[in-house]
């Protein structure tokens, strides 16, 4: 499976207007598409129809996680939009809860926060996406496929659940659902029209199936938009009192356009050579430096935007200069090929392939070369170097457990051992690397990280810093070792102690439980055919 997580769509989107004269041409190919649009146009019923892959709703995992995050103490003083009393009074209310899971959900915020507040509330909204209904919040995903950001926040699970009762969260979803109903039917009439404008340019008929895209209202997040793309599900979580519409078309294309750079991988082999050479721009996004499915998609959609929005002609030069200088050099090709697909027939999806072979590589190739990419701004410079420290610790951990639940020990180990050169004592590092070192059967040196990291995840010589993941998970692979050395006694110390710590996951709690009632065995392998 492959899932792809986007960054928040905030940077790029330049669409500003749609020019709806030339749809008409289209209206006859796109039924499906004008009788969703209507639909979506209706006033909401009190459950959207599951069966339309385009909607907008309500959710109670990113309600119920917004408000952990708020009563956690994520509040850094931004007002909320268009001023709903409602939501004043909830944020109000969240800040001064108490309880002993609140504050178990304030040491695991401050544990796991981010310097950024933007990328903090970001990992909070995909596992959000990710996560089951109330009030356990299990993930409906294996964890091999989650996507790294949740990886990060390991037993936010149990946090979020234990939090959700203490704080009667059922009781104030009900009282705040009126609110976000109104929200959803106010938004379903833009949604409609967007459809219509942004399918309908491409002649695109938008079926039922399994690809989705949803608009989620959610107040709380205040003016962070924030968008994934989880596989095949495209999620857009946004603040109603403002919606930032042109957020939302740059969206929804990437709903129905990223698909066709993977249908058509051969195809664009022959741009392989252009994103190499736009790689060296300081301004391109560095999840596209190596993504040539997503670099083109990327350049396809502002293309798309730029055909959509008809600026005049000295503006459009000047925004094609600064996606070249960017490094977005596709996308003025694909501006003046877009002009012989609207002279055409077929919808984007069968035309993709003559849309590439309108282009002239090699020429494209020789302009690229004599373009001088933007650098990086002394202002963005200076606020990279002050976050990108924390950011890239954050960003090797998640890489390192991602690999661990793929079985890449190297992979692993050389992520959790580059955090560990710059924190010796992380207990996430120390833990990763010592899971990572069992995977590679070196059990000596596996015995040696865990006991270090459970020195480090108890707090070291700063008791109250505690890492409750990796304690307990540590202690608990320190239980099992124990038992396969025939020390019993000692195994029961562990597999207690696992359990004694505070705002452990429930997994560790059920591992370590096993261990205490039945001395750990390994599971054999299966047995080889003959």
């Amino acid at each position: 499976m492959r899932v792809r997580v986007t960054r928040p769509l905030v940077a790029r989107v330049r669409a500003c207007g749609r020019d709806g004269a030339r749809l008409a041409r289209a209206a006859g190919a796109c039924v499906l598409v004008v009788a969703l649009g209507t639909a979506l146009a209706q006033p909401a019923a009190a459950q959207v129809d599951p069966s339309h892959p385009i909607s907008a709703q309500q959710n109670e995992q990113i309600f119920a996680t917004m408000c952990a995050l708020y009563a956690a103490g994520f509040d850094n003083g931004e007002p909320t939009p268009g001023g709903d009393p409602v939501i004043v009074e909830l944020r109000a209310r969240l800040l001064e809860m108490k309880g002993p899971a609140t504050e178990d959900l304030r040491r695991f915020y401050r544990a796991h926060v981010l310097a950024d507040p933007t990328a903090t509330m970001s990992r909070y909204i995909t596992f959000a996406l990710v996560a089951g209904p109330a009030p356990k919040f299990a993930f409906t995903m294996e964890r091999p496929d989650l996507p790294p950001d949740v990886l990060t926040l390991d037993g936010f699970n149990d946090v979020l659940a234990n939090f959700y009762r203490e704080a009667k969260l059922a009781d104030l979803w009900q009282l705040i659902q009126p609110t976000y109903a109104q929200e959803v039917d106010a938004m379903r009439a833009p949604l409609g029209q967007m459809v219509l404008t942004e399918a309908g340019y491409l002649r695109e008929i938008v079926k039922p199936g399994r690809r989705t895209f949803t608009v989620y209202v959610e107040p709380l997040v205040l003016e962070r938009t924030n968008m994934r793309n989880i596989g095949d599900r495209y999620a857009i979580v946004v603040n109603p009192a403002a919606p930032p519409m042109d957020e939302i078309r740059h969206a929804f294309l990437h709903f129905l356009l990223d698909p066709l750079p993977l249908r058509y991988a051969q195809q664009i082999q022959p741009l392989k050579p252009l994103l190499h050479t736009a790689a060296a721009a300081p301004q391109l996004e560095d999840d596209l430096r190596e993504d040539l499915s997503g670099y083109v998609a990327e350049c396809l959609v502002h293309a798309v935007e730029l055909r959509l929005t008809r600026p005049p002609a000295a503006q459009l030069a000047a925004g094609l200069d600064v996606a070249d200088a960017d490094g977005y050099v596709l996308e003025r090709p694909f501006v003046a090929a877009l002009a012989k697909f609207e002279a055409s027939e077929p919808a984007m999806s069968l035309y993709f392939p003559d849309l590439l072979q309108s282009m002239d590589v090699a020429a494209e190739s020789k302009r690229v070369s004599m373009i001088a990419f933007a650098p990086a701004s002394r202002q963005e410079s200076a606020a990279a170097a002050k976050a990108n420290p924390e950011e890239d610790v954050d960003r090797a951990l998640a890489d390192g457990e991602r690999m661990i639940a793929t079985h890449d020990a190297p992979g692993a180990q050389a992520a959790f051992e580059s955090v560990l050169k710059r924190e010796p004592d992380q207990p996430r590092a120390l833990y990763g690397l010592a899971v990572a070192t069992v995977l590679e059967g070196d059990g000596a040196r596996a015995r040696e990280l865990f006991e270090k990291a459970v020195s480090a995840a108890g707090g070291g010589e700063t008791p109250g810093h505690v890492d409750p993941v990796a304690l307990a998970w540590s202690h608990g692979y320190l239980g099992r070792m124990n038992d396969l050395d025939g020390n019993r006694d000692a195994a029961m110390a562990d597999y207690q102690a696992a359990l004694a710590v505070e705002g452990a996951p429930e997994a560790a709690r059920a591992a370590a439980q096993r261990g205490v009632e039945q001395s750990y065995q390994p599971a054999e392998a299966p047995a080889q055919p003959k």
